[in-house]
């Protein structure tokens, strides 16, 4: 088992983890899952800012995890949007865990403060992993997507990174 930066390469292999989510569920409110190219692209732009990171296991790939800039001003810059996938033959078999593991230790590393996670609700599963990382409820978006036949309610939580101290510098990029 490993758990490694994505490469654009592994792009056929993170959508069909993620395609079920979209086609079948409501872990992502995206209707269409993206082509192999569009997510090549994705992880492509995403590893020359933040961490992408996939985990290995016997040359297959069983989940990805990932940070997204949180806002598009530069006052946010210290802040991410964390996000993690699972194939289901891998559910609740510490995957997730392992990979945010890994995510959280790099983002603090990295320089980044605050990472935030949107659950579309309910979804117990996913609640209790981010809070077992010291994630807190911060706020629930009602009604914020239309799936499925029915609107969803996403729910906001938050975990600090590090002490809140005055930055001096910006987060490391990857690339960089």
């Amino acid at each position: 088992m490993q758990i490694r930066l994505a490469r654009p390469s592994d792009a056929a292999a993170v959508n069909a983890i993620y395609a079920p989510h979209i086609t079948d569920g409501v872990a992502s409110f995206e209707t269409a899952p993206p082509t192999e190219a569009e997510m090549a692209e994705r992880i492509r732009r995403t590893v020359g800012e933040r961490p992408w990171l996939v985990y290995e296991d016997g040359g297959v790939i069983w989940g990805y995890a990932y940070a997204a800039r949180h806002r598009e001003r530069l006052a946010y810059q210290w802040s991410v949007e964390t996000s993690v996938y699972v194939h289901r033959q891998k559910h609740r078999a510490g995957v997730g865990r392992a990979l945010y593991q890994v995510l959280f230790q790099e983002l603090s590393r990295l320089g980044y403060y605050n990472a935030y996670a949107g659950i579309t609700l309910p979804n117990a599963a996913s609640v209790a992993l981010h809070e077992s990382f010291g994630f807190v409820p911060v706020g629930v978006y009602r009604h914020a997507g239309f799936k499925l036949g029915r609107w969803w309610d996403v729910g906001w939580w938050q975990k600090s990174l590090c002490a809140h101290t005055v930055p001096v510098d910006a987060p490391i990029a990857l690339a960089g």
